[in-house]
């Protein structure tokens, strides 16, 4: 049931949000050189490596770390990228992952390839069995915020508590940090 909510979900919403998506598109191309989508590397559901894409918001020469491992963070955004960000508009290609399967609206959100702590933790406490999502418990929680042994624990809760109601709540939870622009990293 989840899988085919997520499906029709990414659906409405890929229909709902295509002129804003062209918009953003267009402003990341004409503001910044290079590609105006930026595909991660990513840690999915059974550590499986997957390509997940999103609105670029960092220069071309950024260092392919977590933001908050960069120094200075703020200089490797693009003119737009922190409005980006503060708007979770670059998040919005994602709809492509949930769409292909790779990703769910909630779950864990997938790791970079190369946060090691992150992905070890998570696979310890059986938290890989999920697939991971564009918003989760831990995202309204703190989101970036949150030390890793607090996201885990917040994961790990999702995982022993999972409903298509509490999925729900948190996607209605996510909406309203996202318009208070709860927790963003610059």
């Amino acid at each position: 049931m989840k899988r085919a909510f997520d499906f029709v979900l990414a659906c409405i919403a890929a229909l709902c949000l295509l002129i804003p998506g062209i918009v953003v598109a267009l402003m990341v191309k004409l503001t910044s050189p290079g590609p105006i989508i930026y595909w991660s590397d990513r840690v999915g559901r059974e550590n499986r490596i997957f390509r997940m894409p999103k609105f670029r918001t960092m220069r071309i020469d950024t260092p392919a770390v977590a933001t908050h491992l960069l120094q200075n963070a703020a200089s490797f955004l693009t003119p737009i990228g922190s409005f980006l960000r503060k708007s979770s508009l670059d998040e919005l290609p994602q709809l492509w992952s949930i769409l292909n399967g790779d990703m769910s609206f909630v779950g864990p959100r997938p790791a970079l390839y190369n946060q090691t702590d992150l992905i070890e933790l998570r696979t310890r406490c059986g938290v890989d069995a999920l697939t991971p999502g564009l918003t989760g418990w831990a995202q309204i929680n703190g989101r970036d915020e949150l030390p890793i042994p607090e996201k885990v624990e917040l994961d790990l809760q999702y995982l022993r508590h999972r409903s298509f109601f509490w999925d729900i709540k948190i996607i209605v939870l996510t909406f309203i940090k996202v318009l208070r622009k709860d927790g963003v990293s610059h």
